[in-house]
């Protein structure tokens, strides 16, 4: 079995989930697309300006592996910041939001970089 068929184990899924909680909690945190992070914040009620971070610690640990909704191997992205990086997409449930949010984020130099953020819309695999 090749390296890309096994993408993303279950171990690998634990080590993004402990480095992005370990950047999420030192406020590494990097928003790729402000507007539209905004836009989803409205939408699920909190401020990026001021919650992002506590929003972020919750989800991050109330997800495990078997949330994954992502791909395997995981799509690359193509933002020029995190160009050709991994995503890595999750969809859980948090006590702050009374329904499951997905997010998709990427990882890089210590840095949480947040590509999505919002209510889960149907399917477990989503394109955004």
């Amino acid at each position: 079995m090749s390296y890309w068929m096994v993408r993303s184990s279950h171990k690998e899924l634990c080590a993004k989930l402990l480095a992005a909680l370990e950047a999420v909690h030192g406020n590494r945190i990097l928003v790729v697309e402000p507007g539209v992070i905004a836009v989803d914040a409205l939408e699920l009620g909190y401020s990026i300006r001021h919650e992002l971070q506590v929003v972020l610690l919750e989800l991050l640990n109330n997800t495990g592996p078997d949330h994954y909704a992502g791909w395997r191997p995981p799509e690359q992205s193509y933002e020029k910041r995190i160009r050709n990086l991994d995503l890595w997409a999750f969809s859980a449930h948090c006590p702050r939001f009374e329904v499951p949010v997905y997010y998709k984020f990427s990882l890089k130099n210590g840095y949480f970089y947040l590509v999505s953020l919002h209510v889960c819309r149907s399917g477990a695999k989503q394109g955004s």
